[in-house]
């Protein structure tokens, strides 16, 4: 327990807090005359809130963290990393300013790639190559995983080592935990940030990376560090912080390993698209042999490799096609967009000694911002096209009642949330 004092009077803080199992965090007491354990938290809380703005951050942060505390006990966490770990932890304002930002985040896909497939970072990854290539072939002879894909994720996340987040760790998954969208889910990382210390993999001090609690040179979240992790050096840490990169690179490998990675497949290749194809066909979960795709008109200028895929349409009809295999979703496991795995498999690709796109993208449209995603399932759901909920996510959901939309106006229905489709359904 705690004591604070206003006014003279001596409030004792319950241990556990009234919002424990909370879905979200609730800060709005009530004060009751009573003397159970949560009537005292309400006016616990009503004498923080008292003394500082909603959101400020500090007493009321330090109150969530001493209400913490038992339940990182409860979990496992000793008394003693529990100290040392928030010996230095202070509020992340920075962290709430961009997790609130997450869903405004607009960016056309060529734009994407652009910066994620540049010149620069393909010299990079080559010169990487080069100077890691013993531990990446020994990496790939284990794991199974192209030492040029495990390569292009670390050139994705962290620019191979070079911008590793130098956020406390700590501090941002406590700050997140507490005053966050997502509080349980950051409160778990929190758990497993405590549990990783309190294995002696890294100290508070060197746990540091992105905003979110990623970390290391792959930036590892702390509950995949856990599952994944390995010590490929047999130091008998799992260190994806330091300078080395070696532990880092192999447990993103053991990584998409656990995840089914298919040796010797390609994540997707470039197609050519036949006159009058059904766009219809264009849909991750239309699965065809190579052969039946060949029958269809589909091909590539290096030939359909002999596994099964489906064609992928990321800009819509106007843009590139691609047929994709098992190793996409593969990569889907480490970051869900669709242009984050193009970026990592054509970037891989391209370190490799592989060429450029052939196909354009629709440089000329932009993409659509949040509001306008949600003004545009809106419109779809008005038109009789259920969008299954309005968020701001274009999912299969949304692509399928754009194609229903596009199919009953003669549309070509490629499910593309283009600009021109939401002027038109305006």
């Amino acid at each position: 327990m705690r004591i604070l004092r206003q006014a003279g009077a001596a409030i004792l803080l319950a241990a556990t807090p009234v919002w424990a199992t909370a879905p979200e965090l609730s800060l709005r007491p009530i004060i009751r005359p009573a003397a159970s354990p949560v009537d005292v938290q309400r006016a616990a809380l009503a004498v923080i809130e008292s003394l500082e703005p909603q959101g400020s951050g500090n007493a009321r942060f330090d109150l969530w963290i001493e209400a913490f505390k038992p339940r990182a006990r409860a979990a496992g966490i000793r008394s003693d990393v529990l100290e040392a770990a928030f010996a230095e932890v202070r509020y992340d304002a920075d962290a709430i300013r961009r997790d609130s930002n997450q869903a405004e985040f607009t960016k056309s896909i060529w734009d994407y790639l652009d910066s994620a497939v540049s010149d620069k970072r393909i010299a990079n990854g080559q010169a990487a190559l080069a100077e890691h290539g013993a531990v990446l072939r020994a990496i790939e002879a284990r794991y199974g995983v192209p030492k040029e894909v495990v390569l292009a994720v670390w050139g994705m996340e962290s620019a191979y080592g070079h911008f590793r987040g130098s956020s406390h760790v700590i501090s941002s998954l406590a700050t997140l935990s507490f005053d966050g969208r997502r509080g349980k889910f950051f409160e778990s990382q929190l758990i497993a940030a405590l549990k990783i210390l309190q294995a002696g993999d890294t100290t508070p001090a060197q746990m540091t990376g992105s905003w979110a609690g990623a970390m290391g040179h792959t930036q590892f979240m702390p509950t995949s560090y856990l599952d994944y992790a390995v010590d490929f050096t047999g130091d008998g840490r799992r260190d994806i912080w330091s300078d080395d990169p070696t532990d880092a690179l192999a447990s993103t490998a053991a990584y998409l390993d656990r995840f089914g990675w298919v040796t010797g497949q390609p994540w997707g290749v470039e197609i050519i698209l036949p006159q009058g194809f059904n766009y219809a066909l264009a849909d991750r979960k239309i699965v065809k042999s190579a052969g039946e795709w060949r029958a269809l008109g589909v091909r590539s200028t290096g030939g359909l490799p002999e596994h099964e895929g489906a064609v992928l349409l990321p800009a819509g009809a106007k843009g590139p096609a691609f047929m994709v295999y098992k190793n996409f979703r593969v990569i889907e496991r480490y970051n869900a967009a669709d242009a984050y795995v193009i970026g990592v498999g054509h970037l891989s690709d391209r370190i490799g000694g592989g060429e450029p796109f052939r196909a354009d993208w629709p440089r000329g449209d932009r993409a659509l911002s949040f509001s306008e995603r949600k003004e545009m399932q809106t419109l779809l759901t008005r038109a009789g096209y259920s969008t299954n909920g309005v968020d701001g996510r274009i999912g299969p959901n949304t692509r399928q009642a754009i194609r229903a939309y596009q199919q009953a106006r003669g549309l070509t229905p490629d499910g593309h949330p283009s600009l021109s489709l939401l002027t038109r359904l305006r």
